[in-house]
């Protein structure tokens, strides 16, 4: 008998509910489409993953690649779609999941495959006892405690729907027996759908159904914006504990974003109001501060981030640099102790260690077309609403003046002017200043 496992993903649901021309799988949760959280579980557990998708659904097939995407082409049911899935398995078994589970952590499954490798089980399953059951189905026991067969909510009685004890949906079993299963099962319910459900009295005549419990914050389905709200407070807060469990101080926990693969060390101190976007790598001792945003970017330690900061993909500020309020980084790095603490804009640039770039100042990196660097090297010194045009290079501990716009290279340790001599012109002001009020008294 094969060893291997496969996770068959049901993700062909439209998501009705949701009012969106996206599959329900592509909802976005954590910065991410909901069914990635549920790939990146699967690949610690499983040997290979399937996905089912619906007709025309290109996106979600580029979006699980290089995983195998199959096509339910009529919607019949949750039985039909494992059916499509399981089809085209050879041997081994399979772990049927649901795209909207997204939440369920990699112990939980591992305990759902052990459960049915034990001995006279069958097949084993997924329940909870969420705090109020709702329409959930209900999983029916015997006198014995063992699971006899699952009822949908719509078919329940009333008796039925008092158990508190629901499914969760996903369920594990070989190969063989599953596709023996879903051959038998009928559209004879409320819906006139295939349900998986409908396999487990099948396996109960033939041996022993486990249920494995699991929490309702790991279980819980998503068929709503109002419960994709929910799953992203439950992700956040689980991402909140592993970064405070890994050294990191959060001023206020509640107010912080993470993503799930951001990377963050010991003595990091986060403000209030911090959204973390995807690739972010926070070193030791860093301080980002609050309302500042970061995406793709590298901060490494004793960098002070902020507040109103704004670090975008390629960033790198390196140890000791200072990035200040209302400062945008794009592409950029920052050599160790430089500083842009005020009103900055520097996009594709390359800036050395121990430089200073002054408050409102910029590099006018793209012409419509295409995007040029800027160069800045050691121990520079960026005067003020300097305006630097790339491409161009700044030499080491050169300065430009306050208000130059800077359109070719400036050599080491030069001092730089880009601006018109002032004229004053006497008393023109006035008289502009009195012309204007009159043309906006007369309209």
């Amino acid at each position: 008998m094969s060893s291997m496992t496969t996770a068959i993903i049901l993700a062909a649901g439209m998501g009705t509910r949701m009012k969106s021309r996206y599959p329900k799988a592509m909802q976005r949760l954590g910065n991410r489409p909901m069914i990635w959280h549920l790939i990146e579980t699967a690949r610690q557990v499983v040997d290979r993953i399937v996905v089912v998708i619906g007709p025309g659904m290109d996106d979600l097939a580029r979006q699980v690649s290089p995983h195998t995407t199959v096509i339910q082409h009529e919607r019949l049911g949750t039985g039909h779609a494992a059916k499509t899935g399981v089809d085209g398995l050879e041997e081994g078994r399979a772990v049927i999941l649901y795209a909207d589970n997204p939440l369920l952590t990699a112990d939980t499954m591992q305990r759902l495959l052990d459960a049915q490798g034990e001995q006279e089980n069958v097949l084993s399953l997924l329940g909870m006892r969420p705090a109020v059951p709702g329409h959930y189905g209900r999983i029916v026991t015997g006198p014995d405690g063992q699971v006899e067969r699952i009822v949908e909510f719509k078919d329940a009685s009333d008796a039925e729907r008092r158990i508190t004890l629901c499914n969760a949906g996903m369920m594990c079993a070989e190969v063989a027996q599953l596709k023996d299963w879903l051959s038998r099962i009928t559209p004879e319910n409320a819906q006139n759908e295939y349900y998986l459900t409908d396999i487990v009295a099948l396996a109960a005549r033939q041996g022993r159904v486990s249920c494995v419990e699991g929490t309702e914050d790991e279980l819980a389905g998503i068929n709503s914006r109002a419960e994709l709200a929910e799953a992203e407070a439950r992700l956040q807060q689980r991402l909140r504990q592993k970064a405070l469990q890994q050294g990191a101080t959060l001023i206020d926990p509640s107010s912080v974003f993470f993503d799930p693969d951001t990377i963050i060390s010991a003595d990091v101190v986060i403000e209030p109001n911090v959204f973390i976007g995807p690739g972010v790598t926070l070193e030791e001792g860093c301080v980002i501060r609050a309302f500042s945003h970061l995406e793709g970017c590298v901060v490494k330690q004793g960098v002070v981030i902020g507040p109103y900061a704004r670090l975008r993909p390629g960033t790198v500020c390196h140890e000791g640099s200072h990035v200040g309020n209302f400062v945008e980084l794009k592409n950029t790095t920052l050599g160790a102790g430089s500083k842009a603490n005020h009103l900055s804009y520097l996009g594709d640039s390359q800036i050395g260690a121990g430089s200073n770039v002054g408050a409102g100042s910029i590099t006018c990196n793209y012409d419509g077309v295409f995007k040029h660097g800027t160069v800045i090297g050691e121990g520079c010194f960026i005067g003020s609403n300097t305006i630097m045009v790339a491409p161009i290079q700044i030499g080491d501990d050169a300065m430009t003046a306050a208000g130059s716009v800077i359109t070719q290279d400036v050599p080491a340790e030069a001092l730089a002017f880009g601006r018109t001599r002032q004229d004053n012109k006497a008393g023109k002001g006035k008289a502009l200043q009195q012309a204007l009020r009159k043309k906006k008294e007369q309209g």
